[in-house]
């Protein structure tokens, strides 16, 4: 089993180098999927989602070819007067990048306020298990929501 630490270390340099950091997208691993992905050493990573303003994904890890640790997500914007799926995304990069950067995790216990929405991202667990929801209120209103879960992949 790989070392929780290393993981949990390369999960964040992946996800500040992918969706955050506007990394390349790769070809579509499975039909119409929007992909993204990044490696290093013997850690590989791949984001892997269907869809737009409301969407569905999945990310996974692999050590040397073995996939140990996974999470999946669905999102969507709520009320589309307030916040569009432009507007949200910017709110999202930005509040992921304080997380990743200031905080150095990528599970919630978070608010971060932007011109366009205040980011909540709230969690329970860790690494090794977790869930956890991220909002963007508009105006008192929760205007986007996403909802995750994952954890280490055991065979």
């Amino acid at each position: 089993m790989c070392d929780i630490d290393e993981l949990t270390a390369f999960i964040l340099e992946a996800k500040a180098k992918t969706y955050v950091g506007g990394g390349t997208a790769l070809p579509s691993c499975r039909q119409a999927s929007h992909d993204i992905g990044y490696a290093r050493g013997g850690w590989s990573y791949l984001d892997s989602y269907f869809g737009g303003t409301d969407f569905s994904g999945q990310e996974v890890v692999w050590d040397a070819g073995t996939p140990v640790w996974a999470m999946t997500y669905f999102g969507r914007i709520i009320l589309p007067d307030l916040i569009d799926g432009n507007r949200a995304g910017v709110v999202i990069k930005a509040a992921l990048a304080t997380m990743y950067a200031q905080h150095a995790r990528f599970l919630g216990g978070m608010r971060y306020a932007h011109e366009h929405g205040l980011y909540i991202d709230e969690s329970e667990g860790d690494t090794q298990r977790f869930r956890g929801r991220e909002v963007i209120v508009v105006g008192g209103r929760e205007s986007y929501e996403l909802d995750y879960r994952g954890g280490l992949i055991r065979p």
